[in-house]
């Protein structure tokens, strides 16, 4: 059977998951830092410059005291690594306060949407150390090696994925009561030197019989189930040689996904021409079956959150224009205008505050 989803379902994503043209809502992506960074995601929400992490992060107003919104990597039932956007509590040190969160019984316990579970073993202790360079230094107790060997590649994407969405964080190195790890405790993992994304998440190497000569690819497809979709990145192993990322991005969109996964590319749906890359914006020219079973001018909003999220994955794109015949007179089947580029959504997979 087909992992392709039917396009004429309305889209039911998580609390906030929409997107407008040119601004995302429905999560909040890797904190800003760029100095001065004053901008909100509420009108009543105020910039917060944390000095002891070294990093700008954005904060909500709940009606008591302010909250960070923040990503945590969690494992969900299929045992993906999944973000899940929290209103953690206001913090000097956010990104020690984000891997907190991930320790199994800690203090996300009340937080888990139903599937999901922590990452790290109970009664971990978490420091972490962010230099001028960017390199954050996480160092862990003991307890840190008490997980099963099937997790342990899981455990690496999350902590590497949670920590990278802090614009200070480039890089990371790990230790165990102040020792550096080179290989992990359990299975034996080798861990270079630093981690970062480049490493990927949820390796998916299903189609590649000699991964020489190819480079990573992260994509998002649809985890969950009907009413309750989630967005869940997967690294693809793809040519070296290929010169258009956005090209590559649409044809990995387009091919069946891994197991428990869906995606609202269909096998019709195809470029006209190379994508644009200019400035920061992508820009992609589809044919009609973009439109699926909808009508003429209307797209799904989980298809187009699923290419935006896939695009601005990318090195150098901030944005995308979506276009059919060379227009851009698109909307949502909610209504949205499509009719100028469309940002990374603010947050990925938000839950209710």
């Amino acid at each position: 059977m087909s992992k392709k989803t039917n396009v004429a379902i309305v889209s039911t994503l998580l609390a906030s998951s929409v997107l407008l043209g040119g601004c995302g809502l429905f999560g909040e992506g890797k904190k800003e830092i760029d100095p001065p960074q004053k901008e909100t995601i509420v009108d009543d929400g105020a910039a917060l410059e944390n000095k002891s992490d070294k990093e700008t992060v954005k904060t909500q107003d709940t009606g008591l005291d302010q909250s960070v919104m923040t990503e945590l990597y969690l494992i969900d039932k299929n045992g993906y690594v999944v973000p899940q956007s929290m209103a953690l509590p206001n913090s000097k040190a956010v990104a020690k306060q984000a891997l907190q969160y991930l320790v199994a019984n800690g203090p996300v316990s009340n937080l888990l949407p139903d599937g999901f579970r922590a990452v790290l073993p109970a009664d971990t202790q978490v420091d972490v150390d962010i230099n001028e360079k960017g390199l954050a230094t996480v160092d862990f107790s003991k307890e840190f090696a008490n997980y099963k060997a099937e997790d342990e590649k899981r455990i690496l994407d999350a902590i590497t994925w949670t920590l990278t969405q802090f614009d200070v964080v480039k890089d990371i190195k790990l230790q165990v009561n102040g020792h550096r790890l080179t290989e992990m405790p359990v299975n034996k993992t080798p861990i270079s030197k630093t981690l970062s994304r480049a490493s990927g998440i949820n390796m998916d190497t299903s189609n590649v019989s000699d991964i020489t000569n190819t480079t990573p690819l992260t994509v998002y497809y649809l985890g969950g189930k009907e009413n309750n979709y989630y967005y869940v990145p997967v690294t693809k192993r793809i040519s070296a040689s290929e010169d258009n990322v956005a090209k590559a991005v649409v044809k990995e969109l387009a091919q069946d996904p891994s197991a428990n996964l869906v995606t609202e590319f269909m096998s019709d749906l195809s470029l006209i021409s190379d994508p644009t890359i200019k400035g920061g914006k992508a820009v992609l020219n589809f044919n009609e079956s973009i439109y699926g079973s909808f009508k003429e001018q209307t797209v799904s909003q989980r298809l187009l959150d699923a290419l935006v999220l896939s695009l601005t994955e990318q090195k150098g794109i901030k944005s995308v224009e979506v276009q059919v015949n060379g227009k851009a007179s698109l909307k949502t089947e909610d209504g949205k205008d499509l009719s100028e580029p469309v940002s990374r959504p603010e947050k990925v997979n938000s839950t209710s505050l």
